[in-house]
Order: structure tokens, then C-alpha cells, then sequence
């Protein structure tokens, strides 16, 4: 039966086929989907399912409970596996009993607003196999083949995605859905294999890891999937001298390009990018004389098709990133491809677009700035620490505001241009420390998601009270971790039925030593702004804690604020309340021949009354008829 589902709906479905037990992970575009899939069918399925505090910890309890003969799988995007990275390399070496598979999603043209890291390094630094999907099919069936080598070669698999195929969907044949029958937990006491406690143990760990990694080699080279799908593939044209080698997201536009123009060309697909498929890259380049290597981000498969090229002593002349034919950079569009098999085949090929409709298309395009969400509680916060700062007599570019990972980093933007930097989860705190020890005498803050506190806050916020630096960190608590989709977190109030404990940050805080703790409201705009400027003077660790439930949930549970209107009659049009606030429920009205100029706030109004501080007629007025 087919079923039309994205990649990462796919990938759901492949454990539910696959009788995986315990799915772990943290949520990050574009690999969140995949949980947020099996979270509803938990009960039924009778996994395990969780978003766990952190890569890192998701991982390790993804590799105990296949230590115990498991099947288990975590996922991640790219920069989550920089933080499971520590525990991911010893536990490589050490393999497993059970099934265990990381699904990683990369990212590349930075469609998330992340670095375009490319995961296929951490495979080759870690010794660990990895299949690279193409298709949505491939998001299904490569999942099973990935337990399947995963438990005959006795070790962990990576299972790599891009957002091309992870977000976009098409028509999957999916599997019959069994009934999880749950193994027998079992740990073996081996310590040579599960410590790293002696050079002998370890260096006998890396030649099982080298073997391992071979035998996945020898298990996904003549691997055809249930659908049909070749894992490695070479399709050789007679009398051609050209080929395309390829791997991952670039195969919909190729086949494409192949199919538009009526190309005849040789090509070799290759699914398992960790180890390479040597004796089919020396079998294909046998054959031709030229070669266009595509695959997305860095030059991997490139620079290993060049050094066996350079063994085999045959001169082939390879195109791709090396020689500039292709970039490193961005997604490969089918415009891309297109433009690379011009130059592997010497040909002009007919244009697919009429240039005077893109040029059109730019002229209407809507530029869209990124701004907070209507109701936003972190837009509040963010007035009231600028107002802060500027009471207390500092320019705007004399107080260094650290930013972090989430919807906290909008704080960027204007109108509010507040956070000067953003690196990875909890570098906030980490980055304000190094600025106060480089000798930085005015205030420095640092600005924190609830969501990305417990990720990796708490040690940082330990080192500054350690320290005793002197710093204020806001805590920006909205009770979920909104921008990747409202997954819940451990301060989130939990609403579904389940047995999780609230963690409450500002015993955590107090946990971690900080004496000096404030709770805000973010629409209590004057007492806010009070609170935040004696928290900067404050001598040592300080902490503000800007509660307020994001306001889409709020929303969605039927929360009401009382909504707001402008009095025509004292509005003058300055616009004050708009620039100050970028709020999407506001709309400004120019003047013509028959109106005054002057604001809008439309009936998306959440309420949370902002604008009114704002205001210096008093024009914004609480409606009479409150919702």
C-alpha cells in the first residue's frame, strides 16, 4: 500500500516496521518531525518515546537500551550530533547488542539558520557506517536495512538526511505494521567492551570497530530493499565515456535532468557514503574518461573518487567542487545540476525557465522580516531590557548582549537589534563570561529559552556563580520549545496525560547557587524594566526570569487577554507603538484625502498590552467589549 508521507514521517513509519522499542531525541529542524510522528502512537505501539534535555543525554539512553538488546533510535540535526559527539565516539568503539541507528538531518542552504555542517565527517572520525537517503522510499527502507547491519555487524549506524528529502513528501510503499514484541533486557558484565579502562581494551575495541565497519561495507553493497531499491547502483551506458557519480538529496534532480533532456549517460549511485563502495567507484571509473561528482556540502566523495582514480593510474578527468564546476555551498537545485552536466557533456541545454518570468517574480517578490509571533512574550521582554539599559544612562552599543538558540534569537532583529551573537546551545552564558575575564567593564547580559537552559545552561550558570563573575543572565521562560515546533520541555506545564515532573528553573537556579533570582512578567512592561536594571547592577550572578507562556499555546488553550484599540481621535500617526514593537497585529494607514494618518491594531490582537506602554497620547485603549 502507498502512502504519501514526507521523509521523516517515513522514517516514523520505518520503526514502527522495524519493532524499534525506545525513540529518543531533541528537537531541531529538520529532523523533528520524526518524533512528533510517534508521540501520538505511543501508547498504542508500546515504545518508549521521548524528547530528552539534550543530544547527548538522548543518545546515551538510546545506546544503554540497545547495550541491553534493543532496538533503539535517536535523532538529531546536524548540530545535534556535536553534542552526543563525546559519548557517540567512545560507545562507536565499544558497538552494541541491539539494533542502534542515529538519524541526523543536515541542512544544506541553511534553511534552519544554522551552520552548514556537514555529518558525514562525524561517520569517518568515529568509525561509524552511514547510509545516505535519496528519496523518501529510501527514508523507509534504508531505516530497516540500518537495524538490519546495525545488529549483524554488532554496532551503531548513522542514518543521514537533508532537508530536501526529510521535509518534502511523495508516495511511500509501506509495510505491514506488526505487533511489538518487546525483547528480553539483558546487559552482559563485560568491561573490556564497555569501559575504556586499558590501552589493550582499547585498541582491541578499534579493530572490532574497523571490522565492523567493513562488514556493513560487504552487507550494503549487493542490499536491495523490499521496494526494489539498490543501496549502490551503476548503470553503464554502451559507448559512453561519461559518468555521473552521485549520493543523497541530488538524485530527484538528476533523474530528472536525465529524463528532460533525453541524456544518455553511465552513473553510479551510491547510498552507503561511510565506507565508500571502492571496488564499484574503480569498476565505474574502468569505464569512462570523464566524470561530474554531485553530492551536497563538501568534497567527500570527490576526494575519494580522485585518490582511487590516482591508485587505478588512469586519467579521468573529474568535475565537481575541486575545479569550481560546482559549489560547496547550498542545496543543488535542479538549475545546478543542470548547469554541471553542461560542462561534463560539452552542451548547451534549453533553458527550463523564461527569464522574464523570474525577473518578474523579483520585482513582486514581499521581503518578510523575521519578527516575534503576535502575543510574543520574548518581544517584552526584549522592550524592557533596551529600556533598561537605556535608564541606566548606556548606549545601546556599549552593553553587550549575548543571544542563543531558539525564538530567544529574534531578540536580533529590529526593531529591538538586541543580541549580538548566537553559537550553540548555552553558549549565551559561557561567551558573556569570556567577555567580563577579556576586561569588558560595562555590563554584559546574557539571554537564555527556557528550552535551551536545560539543554546546556546549567553547567555555564554553575561556572559563572563558581567564578563569581559578574553577569546577568534573562531566562527567557515560555514553557515550551516553540520554535521547532512546541515540544515540550521540562519546565513546560504539562497538558497531556503523561507521568513526567515539572522541573521548576528557579530552583534550579537556586540549585546551581545564583542569590540574586527575579521573576517578570513580560507584559508588566514598567515593573519589568525596574526589575532588569537592578539585576545589571546587581555585583555578582544575577537571574531574571521572564515568565510568560508563548502565546500561540496560550492560544490554543483557550487563554483570553483582554484586546486593545486605538482612539482615533488622539491617534496622531507617529508610529511610535509599531517601531518600537514590530508587532504583526498592527497596521499602519497613511494619510490620504479623505483620513488623517493613523494605526491600526487589527483582530489578531492577543492582548498583551504592549503597545499602550508604548503610546505617548495614550491613543491605545482597552476594548470595552473584552474577549
Amino acid at each position: 500500500m502507498k502512502k504519501l508521507l514526507t521523509g521523516n514521517e517515513a522514517v516514523a513509519e520505518g520503526a514502527i516496521e522495524s519493532g524499534v522499542e525506545v525513540v529518543t531525541g531533541y528537537p531541531g529542524t529538520p529532523s523533528t518531525e520524526v518524533i512528533l510522528t510517534l508521540l501520538p502512537q505511543k501508547e498504542k505501539s508500546g515504545m518508549h518515546i521521548e524528547w530528552s534535555v539534550n543530544e547527548k543525554v538522548a543518545f546515551e539512553i538510546a545506546a544503554g537500551a540497545a547495550w541491553a538488546g534493543k532496538r533503539a533510535l535517536v535523532t538529531m540535526k546536524m548540530s545535534g550530533v556535536n553534542v552526543a559527539a563525546d559519548s557517540l565516539a567512545s560507545i562507536a568503539y565499544s558497538g552494541c547488542t541491539g539494533g542502534l541507528v542515529i538519524f541526523v538531518a543536515d541542512d544544506p542552504g541553511a534553511n534552519a539558520a544554522m551552520p552548514e555542517e556537514d555529518s558525514r565527517y562525524y561517520a569517518k572520525s568515529m568509525v561509524v557506517p552511514m547510509l545516505d537517503l535519496a528519496s523518501q522510499q529510501e527514508c523507509l527502507d534504508y531505516l530497516k536495512l540500518a537495524f538490519e547491519i546495525s545488529e549483524k555487524i554488532g554496532g551503531p549506524i548513522f542514518l543521514r538526511s537533508t532537508t530536501e528529502i526529510s521535509h518534502v513528501a511523495s508516495d511511500v510503499e509501506i509495510g505491514k505494521k506488526l505487533k511489538l514484541e518487546k525483547r528480553e533486557a539483558r546487559l552482559e558484565r563485560d568491561i573490556a567492551k564497555y569501559t575504556k579502562a586499558g590501552a589493550a581494551w582499547c585498541m582491541a575495541q578499534h579493530q572490532d570497530v574497523l571490522t565492523r565497519l567493513a562488514e556493513a561495507s560487504k552487507i550494503s553493497d549487493s542490499y536491495v530493499t523490499e521496494s526494489g531499491i539498490k543501496v549502490n547502483e551503476i548503470h553503464f551506458e554502451d559507448d559512453n565515456k561519461y559518468g555521473v557519480i552521485y549520493a543523497g538529496a541530488v538524485e530527484g534532480n538528476f533523474r530528472e535532468a536525465l529524463k528532460r533532456y533525453n541524456i544518455k549517460l553511465s552513473w553510479l549511485k551510491i547510498g552507503m557514503v561511510h565506507p565508500l563502495p571502492e571496488e564499484r567507484i574503480k569498476k565505474f571509473l574502468e569505464k569512462v574518461d570523464k566524470v561530474l561528482v554531485l553530492e551536497e556540502l563538501d568534497p567527500l566523495v570527490e576526494a575519494e573518487v580522485m585518490r582511487i582514480a590516482y591508485l587505478l593510474n588512469k586519467k579521468v578527468e573529474i568535475l565537481g567542487k575541486f575545479d569550481q564546476t560546482l559549489p560547496i555551498t547550498g542545496n543543488y537545485s535542479f538549475k545546478k545540476i543542470k548547469n554541471g552536466l553542461e560542462v561534463l557533456l560539452g552542451v548547451e541545454m534549453e533553458s527550463e525557465q523564461d527569464s522574464k518570468i523570474l525577473e518578474r517574480a523579483k520585482e513582486i517578490e514581499v521581503k518578510r522580516p523575521t519578527s516575534f509571533c503576535i502575543g510574543c512574550p520574548h518581544r517584552g521582554t526584549y522592550f524592557a531590557l533596551n529600556k533598561a539599559i537605556k535608564n541606566l544612562k548606556y548606549k545601546k552599543d556599549e552593553i553587550i548582549i549575548t543571544g542563543d538558540i531558539g525564538c530567544t534569537i529574534l531578540g536580533m532583529n529590529k526593531p529591538f537589534e538586541s543580541c549580538w551573537t548566537e553559537v550553540a546551545m548555552g553558549a549565551s552564558i559561557g561567551l558573556a563570561q569570556g567577555f567580563k575575564w577579556a576586561g569588558i567593564k560595562k555590563p554584559v547580559i546574557a539571554t537564555i529559552g527556557d528550552s535551551t537552559f536545560f539543554h546546556a545552561g546549567i553547567p555555564p550558570l554553575i561556572n559563572a556563580v563558581y567564578q563569581k563573575v559578574p553577569l546577568t543572565i534573562i531566562i527567557l521562560d515560555n514553557g515550551w520549545t516553540a520554535m521547532t515546533g512546541f515540544e515540550e520541555n521540562p519546565g513546560t506545564i504539562h497538558l497531556s496525560k503523561t507521568n513526567n515532573r515539572r522541573v521548576d528553573i528557579i530552583k534550579v537556579c537556586q540549585g546551581c547557587g545564583v542569590e540574586d533570582i527575579h521573576i517578570i512578567d513580560p507584559y508588566q512592561t514598567e515593573q519589568a524594566i525596574d526589575i532588569i536594571m537592578k539585576a545589571i547592577e546587581y555585583p555578582g550572578v544575577s537571574v531574571v526570569v521572564s515568565q510568560r507562556e508563548c502565546a500561540l499555546q496560550a492560544k490554543r488553550r483557550k487563554i483570553k487577554l483582554t484586546k486593545h484599540k486605538v482612539n482615533m481621535d488622539k491617534c496622531t500617526g507617529c508610529r511610535i507603538c509599531l517601531t518600537s514593537l514590530a508587532c504583526p497585529a498592527m497596521v499602519f494607514h497613511p494619510k490620504d484625502d479623505q483620513n488623517k494618518a493613523y494605526m491600526e491594531i487589527t483582530s489578531a490582537c492577543f492582548g498583551c498590552g504592549l503597545c499602550t506602554y508604548t503610546c505617548p497620547e495614550g491613543a491605545i485603549e482597552v476594548t470595552k467589549d473584552a474577549v
